[in-house]
């Protein structure tokens, strides 16, 4: 009786998995070649998994460009280096934390979630320090490159301000009216209210004086950033929403303090 083989491509049928590095045999010490393989496929398995590594790595590499397009010092740059690796670290053992409680039970335990809450009260900590290094960082050249930009309409009136705050109120009305999508203040493209933080962060940074230019336009980018961030979390704008919204707002503003101040 002989046996038919099964034609070499059934084999391949269905999903791939992803290939990994293959384990060391029995008995064997894993080289150090296989140390560094396992670390990267480590590194590459959060950043698809986990989407606030993502960010994280995303604003890393928006820090160092901003870092080398500013010119920081030798000793500026490390302490960027040092500040975003703390960062990266914790969230990666905060994933690797959370993955381990999740095999070890399948039902509530307190513990369980007192250490969850504690691996992420770390990643906060960290994230704290990493934003206060960055202001320490580029607050002297930042403030520095943008001071003679910005100085001409300084003193721009109040009026000026509210009108671009309406105008961006309007703006933001008559896209949705154009796109009949949502209401002026839910849902929608583009999101009116990442628009008016972007707006008010914008002329905020062009009325204050040059003293404490910096520091109130650094709070408000913030706080515009977390409405943005509420309005994607709420589920009421996607992302794409609110950026389009953000970045109309921030506009025309600029162009009014530009014609106007």
């Amino acid at each position: 009786m002989s046996v038919t083989p099964l034609p070499r491509g059934d084999e391949e049928q269905g999903e791939r998995p992803p290939r990994r590095a293959p384990a060391p045999a029995p008995g064997r010490a894993p080289t150090l070649l296989d140390s560094f393989n396992y670390a990267f496929e480590g590194i590459i398995h959060v950043l698809r998994t986990q989407r606030n590594l993502r960010i994280h790595f995303l604003a890393a590499i928006a820090v160092f460009a901003a870092a080398i397009a500013l010119g920081v010092g030798r000793t500026q740059l490390i302490s960027l280096l040092l500040a975003v690796a703390f960062v990266l670290v914790a969230e990666m053992v905060n994933s690797a934390i959370e993955g381990a409680i999740d095999v070890s039970t399948t039902s509530f335990d307190p513990n369980a979630k007192l250490a969850k809450d504690i691996a992420a009260g770390a990643v906060l900590i960290a994230s704290v320090t990493a934003v206060a290094v960055g202001y320490l960082v580029f607050e002297g050249a930042a403030a520095h490159r943008t001071t003679q930009a910005l100085d001409r309409v300084r003193n721009a009136p109040a009026t000026i301000t509210i009108g671009a705050l309406v105008l961006v109120v309007l703006v933001v009305i008559t896209t949705k009216a154009l796109t009949g999508r949502g209401t002026p203040l839910r849902g929608g493209l583009p999101s009116g209210h990442a628009a008016v933080a972007f707006a008010g962060w914008t002329a905020a940074t062009y009325v204050v004086a040059d003293d404490h230019r910096f520091v109130v336009s650094f709070l408000t980018f913030i706080m515009a950033l977390l409405v943005a961030q509420t309005r994607v979390e709420s589920g009421v704008h996607s992302a794409r929403e609110v950026v389009f919204g953000g970045a109309l707002g921030a506009l025309v503003t600029l162009v009014v303090f530009q014609l106007l101040g």
